[in-house]
């Protein structure tokens, strides 16, 4: 695995009006890895995912994509230029069929990668196969969350943000997107996702960070993070 990392984050101050919501966040993600941004509701996570998306501007920090700053960029040049978002909302076209929502999504990557098509995302999700002439609106919270996670694909990203995918699904449901999610690391996608569900990361992720209050308070492989109780008690813990 390279040691240059496809997303660094140094320093992110960012605010909401005069209210400071990150102090000085920095996080990397390298390729073929799969990261968890983990922390309490309101603890900073989905600040973080819109400020690397440039949804949130930072007041200070920087923020560089393959070796190259996003910082200051409008979000559909960040997308343009690799990056992939899916908003805890999924914000899916909810009048559109499974189908036409991929479509609609299809585009070239930023050196022309055309690595994802409508069948190779049926082969990641096969739930949705079935589904593929459902109004979108009328599927399931997990159905959704799982078009909309094959809708960003279908813009063939480098990486992919996924803020709080495992949030008010069924447990089977949550299991099926780890399959998901596991099937997409085989194929080396970069994948930063935030987090309340600590198993749901253990079963993911290769490295994690704990954020807490906008400060982030532990960074190290999941492996660390398992022997560390001490921390997740602190900073996880309901």
């Amino acid at each position: 695995m390279s040691a240059h990392p496809i997303i660094q984050v140094d320093d992110l101050d960012v605010y909401y009006g005069t209210s400071q919501i990150l102090f000085g966040v920095a996080l990397s993600v390298r390729p073929g890895e799969t990261m968890a941004l983990l922390g309490r509701n309101g603890a900073g996570k989905s600040t973080t995912m819109k400020a690397i998306m440039g949804l949130a501007p930072a007041r200070r920090g920087r923020v560089m994509l393959r070796g190259c700053s996003i910082s200051g960029l409008r979000p559909h040049h960040i997308a343009r230029a690799g990056l992939g978002f899916v908003p805890e909302d999924r914000q899916i076209f909810s009048d559109h069929t499974v189908e036409d929502n991929l479509v609609i999504a299809q585009k070239k990557g930023p050196e022309g990668q055309d690595e994802w098509s409508v069948r190779r995302v049926y082969d990641v999700f096969p739930l949705l196969e079935p589904l593929r002439h459902r109004v979108a609106g009328r599927l399931s919270g997990g159905e959704q969350q799982m078009l909309a996670i094959a809708r960003t694909l279908m813009g063939n990203p480098r990486c992919i943000l996924l803020d709080e995918p495992s949030e008010g699904l069924a447990p089977v449901i949550v299991d099926q997107l780890i399959q998901a999610i596991q099937a997409l690391k085989t194929q080396g996608l970069c994948i930063l996702l935030s987090e309340q569900n600590l198993h749901f990361a253990m079963e993911v992720a290769d490295r994690a960070y704990i954020i807490e209050k906008g400060h982030i308070r532990f960074g190290g492989t999941i492996t660390e993070l398992q022997a560390n109780a001490a921390v997740g008690a602190q900073y996880l813990a309901v």
